[in-house]
């Protein structure tokens, strides 16, 4: 009741200031339109204006009621759809993962133009084609994929190099994954690949400049590098070795490799007759030289003991050694053919018979025939050319020989009599 007496009271009030307002502010509104004029009085024309905005604020919301059940039905709509091409991803997925292919391929693709992740449906149906075999299919799906999402170029340059690397495509694939390197350097995925592929069409060069970054980023373990890091500069040294002339590339990776690599025999033997191919006696004799101060191999001695640059100076080095491993029969050999390149003869015989004292070789006889035969001593000669043929017999493998067949047929005859009888 007091609320009502209020309002009542304050209308009046309004009412009485309005009243006032209009009584001390005359006025009027002129409207004229070609020869058509209007006009009234101030007061009378606010009052028009508000009633035209209350007849057109309702009419809109009169007009959204309307529309409402149209937009919500839209939604609701779009709504139904996006969940069904989400149950229908799922499905394709799965299909996928459990190898039905062509279904999986099907329902991926039929949800894609509902889905809110176009690039999952249209990539997975990319693998799925590629898997049936139908590879201009799996690149249709990707040529989709990149016309409805941007910003996934890595994505599907990664999805293509990947296929192509199944399809045994190498030199395809390393041609996306290299123009992916350059945009995104050291990308784990990328590089990971690189390596796949580097690996499979025996790209060592390529491998050798990557190896570095794959440890950089954690990419590869210790052991695993070292194994590839030694295979990629045998293999680089053993294929420019082929040609004398590129011995200059040959001591680029020599000197390009890593110090754990340089103490490695097989490297050091591969380097070495690399160098005496290109007629560098005197840096592969102090290759050598430096490997066993620091590195002792018997395939290091022996090479050290063919090789002729100082041949007194390398017997007096190979000397020193000898003093410290004084039954080494391959140093013994060293010293015994270094002696024989400085005419020392006596010395020669007394090394290369220790050396046969220590381990009987069909190598060390063959030295000892040759040196006793050039100094007339035939006997001696031919014993150890005997020798040397009696154990290169050894090694031979067992085979029939006319001797046993002819004692096979003895053996017939003799029991062919016994029968007889």
């Amino acid at each position: 009741m007091r609320k009502l007496i209020l309002l009542i009271v304050a209308g009046l009030a309004v009412g009485a200031v309005f009243g006032h307002l209009m009584m001390s502010v005359p006025g009027y509104w002129l409207i004229r339109v070609g020869d058509t004029s209007v006009q009234t009085s101030f007061w009378f024309g606010l009052v028009l204006l508000l009633g035209a905005f209350l007849v057109l604020h309702f009419a809109l919301r009169l007009l959204t009621g309307l529309l409402r059940p149209v937009g919500s039905f839209r939604t609701w709509n779009s709504r139904a759809r996006h969940r069904r091409a989400m149950k229908r991803t799922v499905y394709g997925l799965v299909a996928l993962t459990e190898g039905r292919w062509k279904k999986a391929e099907k329902a991926l693709v039929g949800a894609a133009g509902d889905s809110s992740t176009p690039l999952v449906n249209y990539l997975s149906a990319a693998l799925a084609a590629h898997y049936q075999g139908h590879h201009e299919k799996s690149q249709e799906h990707l040529n989709q994929a990149q016309l409805t999402t941007d910003g996934a170029d890595t994505a599907i340059g990664l999805m293509q190099a990947q296929l192509m690397i199944d399809r045994q495509q190498p030199e395809e694939a390393l041609a996306i994954l290299s123009r992916l390197d350059k945009k995104l350097t050291n990308h784990p995925q990328v590089l990971k690949l690189l390596k796949q592929v580097h690996l499979s069409v025996n790209d060592w060069e390529g491998l050798r400049r990557l190896i570095p970054r794959l440890a950089a980023q954690k990419l590869i373990a210790q052991q695993a590098r070292e194994q590839l890091e030694f295979k990629a500069y045998r293999e680089l040294i053993i294929f420019e070795a082929k040609n004398p002339t590129n011995i200059e590339r040959v001591r680029g990776l020599w000197a390009d490799m890593p110090d754990y690599l340089r103490g490695n025999t097989e490297l050091i033997v591969l380097y070495t007759e690399a160098l005496l191919q290109a007629n560098e006696e005197p840096i592969a004799e102090r290759l050598l030289n430096h490997s066993l101060d620091n590195h002792w191999d018997a395939r290091l001695v022996k090479r050290y003991g063919l090789i002729n640059v100082d041949a007194a100076r390398q017997l007096a080095k190979a000397e020193t050694w000898l003093q410290e491993r004084p039954n080494d029969p391959e140093l013994l050999l060293a010293c015994g053919r270094l002696s024989l390149r400085t005419g020392q003869w006596e010395k020669a015989l007394e090394y290369f018979e220790a050396s046969q004292r220590q381990r009987p070789n069909g190598e060390v006889c063959a030295e000892l025939a040759r040196l006793y035969a050039s100094l007339g001593e035939h006997n001696k000669s031919q014993l150890y050319y005997r020798h040397s043929v009696d154990m290169l017999a050894k090694s031979l493998p067992s085979l029939p020989q006319p001797s046993d067949a002819n004692d096979s047929k003895e053996s017939e005859a003799k029991k062919a009599v016994k029968k007889s009888a």
